[in-house]
């Protein structure tokens, strides 16, 4: 054979073997698609020196990503609280420490002394309050001291006063509350739970009854209460007296009343016949008038009192500021 013939027929044998070592060694590729991210929780670990070490986990949320779902099932989702936000105290602004009295008993008159002491400030106000909380006297005092005040001979129930530090919105007060034992004993039993304005006024009392109400004559007050029982009101009516023997009648002469009825006679006969109300409220007097030692006694509230006197049937009536009502609280024991 040529020789040309045998290099070619080579060069095929090396060309087939270098293309089987190619096909041995190559690996097929098959695209997919591409996948799609999925979110996942990275634990970060938090160590703290020392025992007891806790590992916390921090969620990493991916947007557009599906929302995890609790392995137990949903969850409870706690109830949001809304914070009241509170005004912090001015550090600034007066503070009372403490106001207070070393008397045990008090009574109308007495007098006490009053103790206290303030913080950031250089003067205060003690006020004295009056039955309707109305601040009236007052006393210009240092942060701290003692004051010595007497108590009204008239003041019942309580004392009251007000100590005053700061002005407008940094005015700081505190009230003292005096309890007052009541001073004077009621002329009468059971007595009301309030304490009388007084001792018990002993008097001369002119009463006469009607047919439909009664009049009475105080002495000491020198005046005629006029008491209704018809249910209208004004329940009683209260006159001066003007009644004056040495110029006035009486009675009046040509006025004669039916069998077992009365005309009323001098001061309660005055007031009778002078005032259409009363005559036509009240009628004529069922009985002669009757005069008697009796008391009277009151509760006296602000400008108003309660007046309270005993009736000729031995019973106590009470007459209710205003002259709304009266009424008989205590039975005659007869």
């Amino acid at each position: 054979m040529k020789p040309y013939f045998w290099t070619f027929k080579l060069a095929v044998i090396l060309l087939a073997l270098v293309v089987s070592a190619c096909g041995a060694t190559a690996r097929q590729v098959v695209p997919t698609a591409r996948p799609s991210l999925t979110p996942t929780f990275t634990p970060t670990i938090t160590r703290t020196p020392g025992f007891g070490a806790t590992a916390t986990l921090t969620p990493v949320t991916i947007a557009g990503g599906p929302t995890a779902t609790p392995l137990f099932g949903p969850t409870t989702t706690a109830s949001i609280i809304e914070a009241t936000t509170t005004r912090p105290p001015n550090p600034n602004a007066p503070r009372i420490e403490f106001f207070t009295t070393s008397a045990q008993q008090v009574a109308p008159g007495d007098q006490i002394s009053l103790f206290w002491s303030v913080r950031n400030t250089r003067n205060a106000i003690i006020y004295r309050l009056d039955a309707n909380g109305v601040r009236g006297n007052l006393w210009n005092v240092p942060p701290d001291g003692n004051l010595s005040v007497t108590i009204n001979r008239r003041d019942r129930g309580q004392a009251t006063f007000l100590l005053s530090a700061g002005e407008g919105e940094l005015e700081t007060t505190q009230l003292l509350n005096i309890p007052l034992s009541c001073p004077d004993p009621w002329f009468f039993q059971p007595a009301p739970d309030s304490c009388p304005a007084g001792p018990a006024e002993a008097t001369t009392i002119i009463e006469e009854p009607f047919e439909r109400g009664r009049m009475i004559y105080i002495q000491s007050r020198n005046r005629i209460y006029v008491l209704f029982n018809d249910g209208r009101t004004p329940g009683w009516l209260s006159f001066e007296n003007r009644y004056n023997p040495a110029v006035d009648k009486e009675s009046e002469e040509s006025f004669v009343p039916p069998p077992n009825y009365f005309q009323p006679v001098r001061a309660i006969g005055f007031v009778w016949r002078g005032n259409d109300v009363v005559r036509n409220r009240l009628g004529l007097g069922t009985a002669a008038e009757t005069q008697y030692d009796g008391f009277v006694q009151i509760v006296r509230t602000g400008e108003q009192e309660d007046l309270y006197v005993n009736s000729a049937d031995g019973s106590i009536l009470q007459l209710v500021p205003g002259g709304e009502l009266w009424q008989i609280i205590t039975l005659s024991s007869s």
